[in-house]
């Protein structure tokens, strides 16, 4: 039997994997997984059945991903998300080895790619996703910066306040006081 897997751009959250599950519910089709941005197949849809799959997806938000290079792309952005938004712990290696391991590919190749691609870089965009995690803990207000700072990975609150001021312009302890507003969607990030 042959497996096949598609890969979904927008697909960043738990209810967008709801979402898609949905979708492919009320069409019919056979699936043996659905994971953030990707559903992997137990019968391969038919050209017809892929086109209104597509046309479902699409008015969802989504983006079914058809060539290599943007496969590539959003499996980073998948893995940072999965990285950043849903590990409870900090990670034990390094983001270029968590990449390089997970898609079998050299870390150079897969910067190179993402800067060409996206016209920034893996590291940037992993920042980008940690300030956010770090906006949505604060508006929560359970940890203080320390625990903040271990969690995510930061050698010192200091670091992440560093980092988190040069992304949004507000020290963390600002944006505490102001914040719920200023958050993002994390497919806008």
């Amino acid at each position: 039997m042959e497996v096949r897997r598609s890969y979904i751009k927008n697909m960043v959250c738990q209810r967008c994997v709801m979402a898609v599950e949905t979708i492919l519910h009320e069409q019919g089709l056979a699936v043996k997984h659905v994971d953030l941005g990707e559903v992997e197949w137990l019968a391969v849809p038919d050209p017809a059945e892929m086109a209104k799959f597509q046309t479902a997806l699409e008015a969802k938000g989504f983006e079914l991903i058809d060539d290599k290079k943007s496969r590539i792309i959003n499996q980073i952005k998948t893995l940072i998300i999965e990285q950043v938004h849903y590990q409870s712990e900090a990670p034990k290696h390094t983001l270029s080895v968590v990449l390089a391991e997970a898609l079998h590919y050299e870390y150079n190749y897969l910067s190179n790619l993402f800067s060409e691609v996206e016209g920034s870089t893996i590291e940037k965009f992993y920042i980008e996703q940690k300030v956010e995690k770090v906006k949505e803990l604060l508006v929560y207000d359970e940890l203080n910066l320390n625990e903040i700072a271990d969690q995510l990975g930061y050698s010192s609150v200091a670091h992440l306040s560093a980092q988190f001021k040069k992304v949004t312009g507000l020290t963390p302890s600002h944006f505490k006081k102001i914040g719920r507003g200023k958050r993002l969607p994390l497919d806008k990030v």
